[in-house]
């Protein structure tokens, strides 16, 4: 049986390996999240991968187009070196195509499918969020997670999404089934008089992890770069505690931490290592 290794490379930047494929999730090596390199949220951390030691990557996922998710600079660089097939929610194509023209993209609605290989088929699910690259052009790109459905496993990635009354979540169960692993985020939440509408807290995560009903979870979006008011390290500890007040075992979702890989094999991790 094939397993499932997801690396955390920092925020919402992941390497997904499975079935002799290499996916990555809204890749940022940039030090900014910013149309910027000399102003806007710098990196405290550094890529969990260094960038010329990726594998091969076949396939990127880019969930919308906020400057922390979708990187110009490093979709250049990915592009010369990699030629990846892009695959990302109507409208943020011509973003990507006025800087990269050569870029190979296929773009799609939420539930819409694309079916990448024999062993890989992807679709887009819904989130609630928005999407902006600057003051004109607020929600003209739509926004997305990604469903991975693969022989051996299935996987969700939300990307950025809120929690709302939680129906969402649950009819995404109701419609796909459980995941056996769900990377979901738990960072850039403070305060939430201005947060709760387009960011999840750690406990609304724990909410979205027993909503799906996934095996095994990952947190993400935190830790690397400090867009908002809680402390950058702080949605770890939360997450313990909303996971601890839910009565649910912490090793089933874990944050994930820059440069580790967590191997999982029938929804459970089996091993977890550092990797550079």
């Amino acid at each position: 049986m094939d397993a499932l290794r997801v690396t955390m490379v920092g925020h919402a930047s992941l390497l997904i390996q499975v079935a002799g494929q290499n996916i990555l999730t809204d890749p940022v090596w940039s030090d900014r999240a910013s149309p910027f390199t000399w102003i806007g949220p710098k990196r405290v951390s550094a890529p969990g991968i260094v960038f010329e030691n990726l594998p091969p990557i076949d396939v990127i996922l880019i969930s919308h187009n906020h400057y922390d998710h979708l990187d110009l600079a490093t979709l250049k660089r990915l592009q010369a070196t990699h030629d990846p097939l892009m695959i990302m929610p109507l409208g943020n194509n011509s973003i990507i195509k006025k800087a990269i023209p050569q870029a190979r993209i296929v773009t799609g609605d939420w539930h819409d499918r694309c079916v990448v290989s024999s062993t890989l088929s992807i679709t887009l699910t819904p989130a609630y969020h928005w999407s902006a690259r600057g003051i004109f052009d607020r929600r003209m790109a739509l926004w997305a997670g990604f469903w991975l459905d693969m022989p051996t496993h299935k996987l969700w990635f939300s990307g950025d999404t809120a929690y709302g009354d939680g129906a969402l979540f649950r009819n995404l169960f109701a419609q796909y089934g459980a995941p056996d692993v769900a990377l979901i985020p738990i960072g850039a939440y403070e305060p939430r008089w201005f947060m709760a509408g387009q960011h999840v807290n750690p406990h609304e995560a724990v909410c979205i992890y027993k909503d799906i009903q996934t095996k095994q979870a990952l947190g993400i979006h935190w830790g690397t770069f400090q867009l908002t008011d809680e402390g950058i390290f702080a949605p770890k500890e939360a997450l313990q505690a909303a996971l601890r007040a839910a009565n649910h075992p912490e090793n089933q979702f874990k944050a994930a931490v820059p440069g580790h890989s967590y191997q999982f094999e029938r929804g459970w991790v089996v091993d977890s290592s550092a990797t550079k």
